[in-house]
């Protein structure tokens, strides 16, 4: 995914997992996280798999965002309402600029397939020149609400990076 000032898309994949930070259950959604941004001709920096503990992704969020090695973090999983859920707030705790259109794109487009796209907390934000986006923890989940926003990265990572 080229970007307008020819910069290219560097993105990092953060899988936020009890389950499979344990290797209790396969990551699915990270590699269609990954794949997915490949489609759109992004690079990726790197991918891992965090536990579902908010000071552990804050302060995974603080160092890819900080290094400047990435312009996008997409989390995936952690969104929804169940008490290990902490991915929202974890960001929050991050990013110095919310992006509320982003999230509010991705839930509309999600509600034309599903009424339970309601429930998800999904937040996006900037931390200094780094877009960081947060998905659900279901691969059809992620890959729909990547797709939802994909038109609109590569200008606001332009915006980011000018």
């Amino acid at each position: 995914m080229a970007v307008t000032n020819n910069q290219t898309i560097k993105a990092v994949v953060l899988t936020i997992s009890d389950s499979a930070s344990r290797g209790e259950r396969e990551d699915l959604s990270g590699p269609a996280v990954v794949a997915e941004l490949q489609s759109l001709k992004a690079e990726i920096v790197a991918a891992e798999i965090l536990p579902d503990e908010r000071e552990q992704i804050a302060a995974r969020l603080r160092q890819y965002s900080d290094a400047g090695a990435a312009n996008l973090i997409v989390t995936t999983g952690g969104t929804g309402l169940a008490p290990r859920d902490v991915t929202p707030e974890a960001t929050r705790d991050v990013i110095e600029r919310e992006a509320p259109g982003l999230a509010e794109l991705m839930r509309a487009e999600s509600l034309k397939i599903t009424p339970l796209a309601a429930l998800s907390r999904s937040v996006c934000g900037a931390r200094g020149r780094t877009l960081i986006v947060n998905l659900p923890g279901s691969v059809r989940g992620a890959r729909e609400n990547l797709q939802a926003i994909a038109r609109t990265l590569p200008h606001a990572i332009s915006l980011l990076t000018e």
